[in-house]
């Protein structure tokens, strides 16, 4: 059986992280504005709560990307907290009163920020994360992951239809799974990896990682 490991599709870039943040929004703009208080797909999380940790995963990783000698140890030390029992963590929250088009907007803005340090960080640039130290495409596909992963999550909470082109995320699997099965289209093969779905003869993963070193 062949794996993600034995195909090179090519690097994510950061216009393929600009494309997931506007197939993101795009896709949850259709949402009617009743529902965002639902549980996002199989999260505990809200629809709301899950745009929010969405909108901070992206921020995050463009701060680790910030510093002129990133850390290899730690994180960059902004300040988190949750909202809610059992809520997400997190440094961005958007207020309810700017609705959805402010949460988006949010979104967008977030997923700028990480588009603009993939395109202009050096590629020789290391900076940590739990999974490995990081180089900024390494980071552009963390983004692009939970980008179109988290989207999946809300589009099946909120009840609109959401599926990512396969090539992009032929890339991200490439880059962050390489024990993503080669046999199986590659957004089933991403939501297997994340712990989404059962595929085939492959039970639901309970845990799951990416490998965020740089490929060799």
């Amino acid at each position: 059986m062949t794996s993600a490991a034995e195909r090179a599709p090519g690097p994510v870039t950061a216009d393929d992280v600009d494309l997931a943040v506007r197939l993101s929004v795009t896709a949850l703009q259709a949402a009617p504005d009743s529902g965002w208080d639902k549980a996002a797909g199989s999260l505990q999380w809200t629809c709301w709560q899950t745009v929010e940790h969405l909108a901070d995963d992206l921020f995050a990783y463009a701060l680790q990307l910030g510093p002129r000698v990133p850390s290899l140890t730690t994180h960059v030390p902004a300040t988190w907290r949750r909202e809610t029992a059992g809520g997400p963590a997190s440094t961005i929250f958007v207020d309810r009163g700017e609705g959805t088009a402010g949460l988006l907007q949010v979104l967008e803005a977030c997923g700028a920020l990480l588009t603009s340090m993939v395109r202009t960080t050096s590629p020789d640039v290391r900076s940590h994360h739990v999974f490995g130290p990081a180089d900024p495409e390494g980071f552009g596909a963390m983004g692009v992951v939970e980008t179109l992963v988290h989207t999946g999550d809300i589009a099946a909470g909120l009840g609109v239809p959401f599926e990512p082109p396969a090539d992009l995320c032929e890339r991200a699997l490439h880059r962050l799974f390489p024990d993503a099965p080669a046999d199986a289209e590659p957004w089933q093969a991403l939501l297997w990896s994340t712990g989404r779905i059962a595929l085939r003869e492959r039970e639901q993963r309970a845990t799951w990682r990416w490998y965020a070193e740089p490929r060799t």
